[in-house]
């Protein structure tokens, strides 16, 4: 939220309400056109005017609610999309930004300058960040492969750090129990930050398992059309307002037109997500036994490590799972190139099914031994499972697993 000096705007937080998810997504926003229009315009403008000095000090002040500039994040687009974030993750507040790494660097800027401790697998833009400009400015960074209590509170050495993790993490499905972290690190005077992209907020919400802040790269799921570049962060008003501040210093807002589109896929998040889940499960039962696959990583199966906690904390298992080819990562390419439904592509969380393998995308600036030491091989395809039937999704993989 803003400064002191800076215009206060109204709450972005509505009442709990008894409805369900999808009900609230779309009504809690609406709008009160004056043509009648359910759903805001863009208001695609960077400035706005005053009738007289009087009400531009009120608003700068904080004594009326209003509009001043758009790079603040003042303006009636951003806003509407935030109280939509808010309503996803039942959060007090939210803001929006240009990009997913935006969210993440001014989460950590606000919150971690006293030390981040991260636990388990990480996006590998995220650890280039925390490796390659955090480190160097002197802020203490430590990665821990998994949750161990005892090494966690002997890394949690000075009050005020920040614990960071992603649960369901990236590409190994890995998952963290959320209220174990947050019990620990706040009797360690630390917050918790959550990464929740994976699971969307329709699956997981960590804010309700006790995190302090969770948030999205709102490209993947949120967005969900591969057409708008996003990021938000979920938390109480407390926690949103150091974020504001960098927000807003490092020019991270996103543009108006984009905060309209992102209002508008959020209202077909709840769906939109349940055929995700259902079509990854499907992929992932008929992958299982495959010769050519060494295993299938999926929250979902029963066999996978982290599926009892999963099932806890979780209401639905995710559109991504990870397959491993054997033979390492020239016959996991071949796969890939073979595809002809799915398309070879960076990202996740669209319509559309998409097929990466780590170690040359996401990955490909983390070394091979750290890889390797995080469980992530060359020879794994990351798949991120459309809204296609099912049926033609296996049908494309296993003709190009036929192939080897």
């Amino acid at each position: 939220m803003p400064s002191d000096s800076e215009p206060k705007p109204t709450p972005k937080s509505e009442p709990r309400s008894e409805q369900g998810k999808a009900t609230q997504i779309i009504h809690n926003r609406r709008h009160k056109d004056s043509f009648g229009s359910p759903y805001s315009p863009v208001y695609n403008t960077t400035t706005y005017r005053f009738p007289d000095t009087a009400s531009l000090l009120d608003v700068i002040e904080g004594r009326t609610p209003g509009n001043l500039y758009t790079r603040w994040g003042s303006n009636p687009s951003i806003r509407e999309l935030e109280q939509g974030l808010a309503c996803l993750e039942e959060a007090e507040d939210a803001l929006a930004f240009a990009s997913g790494m935006a969210a993440i660097s001014a989460s950590l800027f606000a919150h971690g300058r006293n030390g981040i401790v991260c636990v388990g697998d990480l996006y590998g833009g995220t650890q280039e960040l925390l490796t390659k400009n955090f480190q160097p400015l002197g802020i203490p960074v430590t990665f821990l492969l998994q949750h161990n209590p005892e090494q966690l509170a002997s890394a949690l050495s000075n009050p005020g750090m920040l614990v960071y993790c992603e649960t369901p993490a990236n590409p190994t499905l890995a998952i963290l129990d959320i209220q174990k972290l947050a019990e620990q690190a706040h009797a360690r005077g630390a917050l918790l930050a959550v990464d929740n992209t994976f699971a969307s907020p329709i699956n997981q919400r960590p804010l309700a398992l006790d995190a302090d802040l969770t948030i999205h790269s709102a490209s993947k799921f949120l967005g969900g059309h591969s057409d708008i570049t996003a990021g938000a962060v979920m938390a109480s008003a407390k926690r949103i307002k150091p974020i504001a501040l960098w927000r807003k210093n490092l020019g991270q807002i996103l543009a108006p037109e984009t905060a309209a589109l992102l209002s508008r896929s959020l209202r077909t998040l709840p769906v939109r997500v349940r055929q995700h889940n259902e079509n990854a499960m499907k992929v992932a039962n008929a992958m299982a036994d495959h010769p050519v696959i060494e295993q299938v990583l999926y929250p979902g199966l029963p066999s996978f490590p982290g599926h009892a906690s999963a099932t806890r904390q979780m209401n639905g298992f995710g559109g991504v799972l990870t397959i491993e080819i054997k033979g390492g990562r020239e016959q996991a390419a071949k796969v890939a190139d073979s595809l002809k439904v799915f398309l070879l592509a960076t990202s996740l969380g669209g319509v559309e099914s998409l097929v990466s393998q780590p170690c040359n995308t996401s990955h490909h600036s983390i070394s091979r031994e750290d890889r390797e030491r995080r469980g992530i091989t060359d020879g794994m395809l990351r798949l991120s499972i459309g809204l296609e039937d099912a049926s033609d999704l296996i049908a494309d993989l296993n003709q190009a697993l036929n192939q080897l």
